[in-house]
């Protein structure tokens, strides 16, 4: 039976990164494993019958969250070893391998369609596609999952700049083929809401004490500890002002079943502050363009002052 087709292969924006500095930073090409997890997203819909966003399957969504960088998990024909590939993370599987080469086309080689199909025969680790809506049994999803990254030739290129393309394939073991999927870039924000609405920390944030409170190992006596107090509250009171309510106690709850409302709340609060911003901006620019106008105006009359000394 052949693996699930994909529809998109999605890494964040931290990871990417990381990944493009260790291939630009080794002295030659890199190989490596890619971590993450294969998740069913439930179909969206919509009211415009003429939308081209709106679909009745569910989404296979494959989301890198790790690499390790493992040259010597295969031989010089191609054959992966088992017994080199090992966990990475927890709560991560397998999804496939990496491969990054310079000054060369942005297309599998020979070698890599070997690993690659090497790769995903071992069925031993398959991840389980997380499908927390449906009542079947959860499939599995072999790791053929390759992302190629490259820098294009010098004579393309000047030397001083440094670019690196990068492309995710799907390998079909069925037919022997690489299949280009799309690669998201997950960032924060409105557009990638979908992709924690599910999230959940695998560590505990500890509890916060927000309360104001006096330091009973104080050296100074009580109107002082009180001076103290009032300078404390009047500050808390400005950064509340400045937020509009959002202190430490009410951010906690950003992390419970209600995080999607206060998320939405926080982004509205941010699109203020950039306003608040510009509108800063604008008076900061205003600002110096007078002040040098005065100055303008002070050598001016230093000038007229000089020339008057100067003819007397």
């Amino acid at each position: 039976m052949d693996d699930p087709p994909l529809q998109k292969i999605a890494i964040s924006g931290p990871t990417l990164a990381s990944l493009m500095e260790r291939f630009s930073s080794a002295p030659s090409a890199v190989d490596g494993l890619l971590y993450g997890h294969v998740t069913h997203l439930p179909p969206t819909l919509s009211d415009d019958s003429s939308s081209s966003s709106s679909s009745s399957t569910p989404t296979l969504l494959a989301t890198v969250t790790g690499f390790l960088s493992s040259p010597s998990f295969h031989d010089s024909s191609g054959t992966v070893l088992p017994a080199s590939l090992r966990p990475h993370q927890q709560h991560s599987s397998l999804l496939g391998w990496f491969s990054g080469r310079r000054r060369s086309p942005l297309r599998p080689s020979m070698r890599e369609f070997s690993v690659t199909s090497s790769l995903s025969s071992l069925s031993q680790f398959s991840s389980q596609i997380q499908n927390p809506h449906s009542p079947n049994p959860p499939s599995l999803f072999p790791p053929c999952i390759f992302l190629l990254l490259a820098s294009p030739p010098s004579e393309h290129v000047p030397s001083h700049v440094h670019t690196h393309e990068y492309r995710a394939f799907q390998f079909r073991p069925a037919a022997q083929r690489f299949e280009p999927r799309s690669l998201d870039v997950v960032n924060i924000g409105p557009a990638f809401r979908g992709h924690y609405g599910a999230f959940s920390p695998n560590s505990r944030l500890p509890p916060l004490d927000c309360a104001l409170r006096g330091s009973p190992m104080s050296d100074g006596g009580e109107d002082e500890r009180l001076g103290r107090m009032k300078r404390a509250a009047k500050d808390q009171r400005e950064l509340d002002e400045c937020a509009r309510g959002f202190d430490v106690g009410r951010l906690g709850r950003m992390m419970g079943s209600d995080a999607r409302s206060y998320t939405e709340g926080l982004e509205e609060l941010y699109q203020e502050m950039l306003v608040k911003l510009v509108d800063l901006t604008s008076l900061v620019e205003r600002s110096s363009a007078k002040v040098l106008e005065q100055e303008s105006h002070n050598r001016k009359l230093k000038h007229k002052i000089l020339r008057s000394a100067a003819s007397e």
